[in-house]
């Protein structure tokens, strides 16, 4: 037998030899492409396996929370503003100064207009105080009226002819045109007189209202709260304008409540406000518990709780979102208003329960497997699941804590293999020739 191969082999070679230059390499790259597919095939086929990125379930806290994006809100100041015109006289204040709502902050030598308008003003704030003077004298005059004809309608009430010895209501006599007369009057002077004070506390809301916009256009300007100064615009000599437009000389700008000199900040933290979904809002309530990331201060995180819920939300562009307030737990000198930032609204807290990564619970058809590791061998278990978080899934029954889980698959085939840089060749394919695989 191993002769007549031999015999072949010989008789082959022979053959191949007689064969021109191209014959032969043509039937090197077949001997070699078949030599290849035989080895691949073979390789292919030798210790294939699964290999499996693992994890156990464990017992701890689940922190469900909902993601949301907005601005810091500007709750902890007041805008120091004037509607008065001409040159800064004098300056009480400078940044970082703590003032008393009502504290000077600067006063303005007024120019023309300046003067006609605080003119105006005094005499609107003059004519709601007379007015006022006026309802008070009526009202003492009604309440003098009001105390004569009750003690009319009590000298009537108390007679004996009205009234029986025990003390209870003569019903009979009562009924008489002249008791009648003395308790309408009463009635009619108490009526009149309540009105009338009515009357007095509108017209002392005038006189606060007039008196406001007198000290809003005189030449002082005053504290409107209590807390420090911040982004104090004027200098003495500055020129206070009612145009919108800011010159060299004028560093302030108007609004419709007057030109803004500077701000008084107090001490209270600011808020955040941020946009929810349709589908997030019903999960928030009142209270909830969010961390706070500032976009401009990435390295720090800040805490706080939902205080307001604006459930009516807007409509833009067919987008409809709910505006949350979220209350900062402490001041801080880095946070200032507009600033961009994100909260995380902590919406579900469930301790001591089971979690595996939710990217191990694979569902269909409304029912959720675990692949389980045990004793080399991977099977796939029922569970049920509870809540879940983006990354944390709770399992409430199926796995016990420690048993080890499948999170992925990361690999087949553990045989190592350097693929070949031709495929006709069935060795390595090196840049120098022809390299003998190993393995």
């Amino acid at each position: 037998m191993m002769k007549s191969i031999f015999r072949k082999i010989i008789s082959f070679k022979n053959w191949f030899l007689q064969r021109s230059l191209l014959v032969k390499v043509f039937i090197v790259i077949i001997l070699f492409g078949i030599g290849w597919l035989v080895s691949t095939k073979l390789l292919g086929s030798k210790n294939q396996q699964v290999q499996y990125e693992t994890t156990q379930a464990e017992r701890g806290t689940l922190v469900v929370s909902i993601s949301a994006s907005g601005q810091v809100s500007s709750t902890n100041n007041s805008s120091v503003t004037t509607q008065a015109t001409g040159v800064v006289s004098e300056l009480y204040v400078k940044d970082g100064d703590l003032v008393k709502v009502g504290d000077k902050i600067a006063e303005i030598d007024l120019d023309l207009s300046g003067q006609q308008n605080s003119t105006q003003a005094l005499a609107s704030y003059q004519s709601a105080q007379n007015i006022l003077n006026s309802a008070k004298a009526n009202l003492y005059s009604l309440q003098s009226s009001m105390f004569t004809d009750w003690d009319t309608f009590m000298n009537i009430a108390q007679n004996s002819m009205y009234q029986n010895a025990d003390g209870t209501p003569n019903e009979i006599n009562r009924s008489l045109p002249e008791f009648h007369i003395a308790k309408d009057d009463w009635l009619a002077a108490e009526a009149i007189y309540k009105n009338q004070q009515n009357v007095v506390n509108q017209a002392q809301t005038a006189v606060n209202s007039t008196r406001l916009s007198y000290q809003k256009a005189s030449s002082i300007v005053y504290a409107p709260i209590t807390g420090k100064i911040s982004a104090l615009s004027i200098h003495v000599g500055s020129v206070i304008t009612s145009s919108q437009s800011t010159s060299s000389t004028s560093t302030t700008t108007t609004q419709s409540s007057g030109t803004k000199i500077a701000s008084v900040t107090t001490d209270a933290p600011l808020d955040l406000t941020v946009n929810l979904s349709e589908i997030d809002i019903p999960k928030i309530k009142i209270g909830d518990r969010a961390t706070i990331k500032i976009d401009a201060l990435s390295e720090k995180t800040f805490t706080g709780k939902v205080y307001s819920i604006d459930a009516a939300g807007s409509v833009s562009s067919g987008v409809t979102t709910y505006p949350v307030v979220i209350a900062f737990d402490t001041a801080s000198s880095d946070i200032h208003p507009n600033m961009s930032a994100t909260a995380n609204i902590i919406v579900l807290t469930r301790d001591n329960v089971i979690l595996i990564p939710s990217s191990a619970v694979q569902t269909q058809n409304g029912q959720s497997t675990v692949r389980v590791k045990k004793d080399g061998q991977i099977t796939s278990v029922v569970v049920e699941i509870g809540e879940s978080s983006d990354t944390q899934t709770e399992i409430t029954s199926g796995i016990s804590q420690g048993d080890e889980i499948v999170v992925n698959t990361i690999s087949s085939g553990n045989g190592s293999t350097n693929s070949s840089s031709s495929p006709f060749s069935p060795f390595g394919g090196g840049r120098g020739g022809f390299n003998m695989r190993t393995r």
